[in-house]
């Protein structure tokens, strides 16, 4: 009875869970420059479904489907990314404060923007939109090739002590590389656009780049979602996760790669967005339990709810100016993060 009450209690918590995300898309959709009624924004949606030929205006068509929609598609899955992937870091480290740019992708992305928005070096064989995500990616996937080398020298095993001290060194690198560009070659309002870059944006993005992300998070989701039970294992530790069968080297490298892949290519799109990967699974956990089968889907419905609100601030606080997303999520996520810190103190 009482596991039936828990079953329930969840699916009753994840109805409510995607009804918020939904709703938060529908007001999303309407705000802006152009206030867009929720009414409008449901036509626009069952006019492009083939639920009818409504009247819909042309204006509201391209704000709604052309510009808002792809956005917020974008917002949903980078959100969804990095706190689902924060779960899955803090699990494999057992660290706290673990975060998808735990293992210098986010620092490697920003070498590769530089790179193009300081310097003009080009990727052969692009369009000159795909220039800068391309590059962004290129550079993350250096970074993370830096970072495993170094963490795994001496032993295939990535240590997550090893791991992390390896991040930073890498991250301080790549850091360093940006600021002497910038400052030696950097003209006009070349420092701006890299620190707009560095603080991350979704205002590029478009139905390409949105569904290349959702896609990215669909996988994702489902990749981590198939290592559920041996990231429970890891909550006891290695050698507990040994003596229950648990490969811990393998699943340690398949996952460090593929939550630092998935966060690569949320970078090379949005920039570097911080705080939702750090933030988000703790404030899951006393809801749903430390069950990853629970608590991923759940992160990610959280950071995708998280990340629509804070895009749909961005783009609405100023008028006729954008507020770089990652600074509302550092004033959201800081101000969390110390009351996280106080709880456990005095818990």
């Amino acid at each position: 009875m009482r596991s039936a009450r828990g079953r329930g209690g969840r699916g009753l918590l994840a109805v409510g869970a995607l009804l918020v995300l939904l709703g938060s898309c529908a007001v999303a959709l309407g705000v802006g420059s152009v206030d867009v009624p929720v009414t409008r924004v449901l036509a626009v949606l069952a006019r492009r479904a083939g639920l009818g030929e409504l009247d819909v205006s042309l204006l509201e068509d391209q704000l709604v489907w052309q510009l808002r929609l792809p956005r917020v598609l974008g917002a949903v899955a980078v959100g969804a990314v990095l706190a689902s992937c924060g779960a899955v870091l803090q699990s494999l480290t057992r660290n706290d404060l673990a975060d998808p740019f735990l293992l210098g992708v986010s620092s490697g992305a920003g070498v590769g923007a530089v790179s193009v928005i300081v310097l003009g070096l080009g990727v052969g064989g692009l369009a000159a939109g795909a220039v800068l995500p391309a590059a962004a990616f290129l550079g993350a996937l250096a970074a993370l090739a830096a970072v495993l080398l170094v963490a795994s020298a001496g032993g295939g095993a990535l240590r997550p002590h090893r791991t992390v001290l390896a991040g930073v060194a890498v991250a301080h690198l790549c850091g360093a590389y940006t600021s002497v560009v910038v400052i030696m070659h950097g003209q006009g309002d070349t420092a701006r656009r890299v620190l707009a870059w560095t603080l991350g944006s979704l205002a590029g993005l478009r139905w390409s780049s949105a569904l290349v992300l959702a896609a990215a998070a669909l996988v994702a989701l489902v990749w981590f979602l198939a290592y559920a039970e041996r990231l429970d294992a890891f909550a006891f530790g290695e050698t507990s996760a040994r003596s229950l069968g648990v490969p811990v080297t393998a699943t340690r490298w398949v996952l460090m790669v593929g939550t630092a892949l998935v966060t690569a290519t949320t970078v090379a799109y949005a920039g570097a967005i911080g705080f939702v990967g750090l933030v988000v699974p703790h404030l899951v956990r006393p809801l749903v339990g430390s069950r990853h089968r629970d608590l991923l889907p759940a992160s990610a419905v959280a950071g995708a709810v998280l990340l629509v609100w804070a895009d749909t601030a961005a783009r609405s606080l100023v008028d006729g100016q954008e507020v770089p997303i990652g600074a509302l999520t550092a004033l959201i996520g800081v101000p969390v993060l110390v009351w996280l810190m106080a709880r456990r103190t005095t818990a």
